[in-house]
């Protein structure tokens, strides 16, 4: 699938440029092509009836960003719906794709059944901002640790979605 080396480049690169002084440099520049491709290759393969993956493409057809949403995985939390991914090239950002995925996402999720949802985002992550500014609200917080970095995880819900 043609789809899936444009989703592996932008997950890469957005990791690499959102989480820059974040993560670890050393984890940062680890990230491997090969093996991010082979677990979207999975992910596609295996896709549930109510996951959904939604993509902005360029006029060339080249992809800038991407979202992914589903059943919550996260049985702690009362939230129907998970935003499991929404990754935007860095020269891309600021400009509504962020949003137009965001809503995509949403109205996925409505057309599921779900009347809420939650997304996690790294509490230093530079989106943060972007996921209040659309209404969500810190439910939940976690210690995560990526690489060797020990880093906390917030939990942001929407206790009713709204499309539009």
């Amino acid at each position: 699938m043609n789809d899936i080396d444009g989703i592996t480049h932008v997950h890469i690169e957005s990791w690499k440029t959102t989480y820059k002084g974040i993560i670890s440099e050393s984890y940062l520049s680890n990230l491997s092509f090969e093996n991010r491709k082979k677990n979207w290759s999975d992910i596609f393969s295996n896709l549930k009836q109510d996951e959904s993956v939604f993509i902005a493409e360029n006029t060339n057809g080249s992809i800038l960003g991407f979202a992914m949403s589903g059943r919550n995985r996260n049985h702690e939390f009362d939230h129907a719906g998970e935003i499991y991914a929404i990754y935007i090239l860095s020269e891309f950002q600021g400009q509504g794709i962020g949003r137009l995925l965001f809503q995509e996402t949403i109205g996925s999720l409505m057309e599921q059944g779900y009347e809420s949802m939650m997304l996690w985002v790294l509490a230093d992550n530079p989106s943060l901002g972007f996921y209040q500014r659309l209404g969500g609200t810190v439910i939940g917080r976690e210690n995560i640790k990526i690489g060797e970095d020990h880093l906390i995880e917030l939990a942001i819900g929407w206790s009713e979605l709204v499309k539009g």
